[in-house]
């Protein structure tokens, strides 16, 4: 069976932006922004942008 065109991977190396961040990337984020504090929540946190 082969592979759907649109399942392959593009031979082009052109890397899609992520749109959803992990957890720890998101508070190194606030913490470049000033915006968490050593002992805060890592539960919860607010939304963030990807920095470009």
């Amino acid at each position: 069976m082969s592979q759907h065109p649109s399942l392959k991977a593009s031979g082009g190396g052109v890397v899609s932006k992520r749109n959803v961040l992990k957890r720890f990337e998101r508070v190194e984020i606030l913490k470049k922004r000033g915006q968490w504090k050593d002992g805060d929540r890592v539960q919860g946190l607010r939304k963030t942008k990807p920095d470009v």
